[in-house]
């Protein structure tokens, strides 16, 4: 194995991994995504390292992801929508997030991941999404409305887009 590879992927993993989960929302997804990215990197690790090896790694996650979403996208069929009048106030802030982040279509919450989580620029963002600035512009702001509709009781966490 190499030894860059390997030092590569111990420096980034977990970091790496958060970004996955909060894009796919499932701790075991998360972890099946970044190691199918990290397998397509190995594969291709010489003619990427002396790139950004990085930026490879997540534009293949991301758009994996994608290709994920696409291929399962499954409907809910229950009888009567879920019940949520329940009081949230006991639960932290980071749960409400996670779980209204996971409300939303799958590539506001891949722009949201990348953009504030992962603190790209837009055109970065772009490029790796195959989108458009625009795309990614109006995609974060979409998602961030809607975050705020879902969960209200994060106030400023949520911030204003």
């Amino acid at each position: 194995m190499d030894t860059d590879f390997a030092a590569f992927v111990e420096s980034r993993q977990h970091r790496l991994l958060r970004s996955a989960y909060l894009v796919c929302g499932d701790h075991h997804l998360a972890e099946d995504l970044l190691q199918g990215a990290l397998v397509k990197l190995a594969l291709r690790w010489n003619r990427v390292r002396e790139g950004d090896p990085e930026a490879f790694l997540r534009t293949v996650m991301y758009r994996d992801a994608v290709s994920w979403w696409r291929r399962f996208r499954r409907e809910d069929l229950s009888a009567a929508p879920p019940d949520r009048t329940g009081d949230r106030d006991d639960l932290p802030n980071r749960l409400v997030f996670e779980a209204a982040l996971r409300r939303l279509p799958p590539r506001q919450r891949a722009v949201l991941v990348l953009r504030y989580f992962d603190d790209l620029t837009e055109a970065r963002t772009a490029e790796i999404l195959g989108v458009t600035v625009g795309t990614v512009k109006s995609q974060a702001n979409a998602a961030l409305r809607k975050l705020r509709e879902l969960a209200p009781e994060l106030g400023e966490m949520v911030g204003k887009g």
